[in-house]
């Protein structure tokens, strides 16, 4: 389905990527600042997590979102929704019916105010779609919260366990040589809820990560928890 949006004079199809880019960002935070252009960010209330994507369509205002959920699902009672933007509200307009949708305070809401200057990585490798998918499966099934990725011996492991329970099951992913390096970094799992696809990894040792999809434009910065470590 396309939908088509509104904005002013100027009308602009709505691509079902764009809608996907916005379920997933709604996971990270449920309040969304929308600025002018093609760029959207989120990021999640603890400020850990932020991602950015670049889409096709443009914005010529700024508005903002408080519950993002609630609006795709205002959307979705549209069979094919078009969209008028006004200074405080949006109309989102169906066949016969319309919903006068207002806009949230962009104090209220958790914006990203500065850009990130990613440090130079100290690791890199990839994530292929199947590791993602790998990986939240094991994480829903064995109910485990922590992912570790680790020198062991000459590999490079990818561990999804318990981190507070040494006795916790664990799944374990290996990913190639580690080149003699040793390192610990350590995520939190429900923060690595990404749009699908395969993404190449950069870790940094100040204990942040970029994730950036191969195939889209899209990038997810993960901050790692305090405790992880790389010794060269």
């Amino acid at each position: 389905m396309e939908m088509v949006m509104t904005m002013t004079m100027n009308r602009v199809a709505i691509t079902q990527e764009t809608i996907d880019l916005l379920k997933n960002f709604a996971g990270i935070n449920s309040n969304i600042l929308i600025e002018p252009g093609n760029k959207i960010k989120t990021i999640s209330n603890y400020k850990n997590v932020m991602a950015e994507a670049t889409v096709s369509e443009t914005f010529e205002q700024q508005f903002g979102i408080w519950d993002l959920n609630k609006l795709l699902g205002t959307v979705a009672l549209f069979a094919d929704p078009e969209f008028e933007f006004y200074d405080k509200y949006m109309i989102i307009h169906g066949s016969n019916a319309s919903v006068t949708y207002y806009y949230s305070d962009p104090k209220l809401l958790t914006t990203i105010n500065k850009e990130i200057n990613m440090p130079e990585s100290v690791l890199s490798m990839t994530f292929t779609d199947s590791d993602i998918k790998e990986i939240h499966k094991a994480a829903s099934v064995l109910q485990l919260p922590d992912l570790s990725i680790s020198s062991v011996g000459t590999e490079t492991m990818i561990q999804v366990h318990d981190r507070k329970d040494p006795t916790s099951n664990n799944f374990s992913l290996e990913k190639g040589d580690n080149d003699g390096k040793s390192f610990d970094f350590h995520f939190k799992a429900e923060n690595l809820r990404f749009m699908p696809g395969g993404y190449d990894v950069e870790l940094c040792a100040s204990n942040v990560a970029k994730f950036t999809h191969q195939s889209i434009d899209l990038k997810y910065h993960v901050a790692l928890e305090p405790d992880s470590k790389y010794e060269g």
